[in-house]
């Protein structure tokens, strides 16, 4: 049986941009192979390092692929945002030692990023992200981080 991937639309479409830039990569990596391949003895000590490259293009190429064909879109419909925490929820939280706020989006782990510029998106199975689940507005919870235990209230959660 084969296991699904909960995706937000958003990731699914980053995936995809993903493998259409692999392909590209891979394509430049076959090139360089085969100009390795067919350059002289003295100007093909990178022919080994370009090979590993392409396996390594390859095999990521596999995995995004592997992923896209489980996946499964998440779709929360308007007003679905006063529910409790979940998958593509994006969260405010308070820091309750700072005062400093931090939102966030909860997504599965191949979403999980945090990209400048963007709500980071934190995994579901990450120590934060599985403290939030379920959690509604109003709550405050604890996370093990190992080295520290911050405290975090729930200010608003929306789809």
């Amino acid at each position: 049986m084969t296991h699904k991937i909960e995706l937000t639309r958003e990731g699914f479409t980053r995936l995809q941009q993903n493998l259409e830039r692999e392909y590209q990569r891979l394509e430049e990596a076959r090139r360089v192979v085969q100009e390795q391949m067919h350059a002289n003895e003295n100007e093909s000590m990178g022919l080994a390092d370009a090979q590993r490259e392409l396996v390594s293009i390859q095999d990521r190429i596999a995995d995004i692929e592997e992923t896209l064909a489980q996946a499964v879109l998440i779709e929360h419909k308007e007003g679905d945002g006063a529910g409790p925490a979940r998958l593509g929820s994006v969260v405010t939280l308070l820091d309750e030692a700072t005062g400093r706020e931090l939102k966030l989006q909860l997504v599965s782990p191949p979403e999980a990023s945090a990209t400048p510029g963007q709500v980071p998106r934190v995994s579901t199975e990450s120590p934060v992200g599985r403290a939030l689940l379920g959690r509604t507005p109003g709550e405050i919870f604890e996370v093990d981080l190992g080295k520290r235990r911050p405290t975090y209230r729930v200010v608003s959660i929306t789809a």
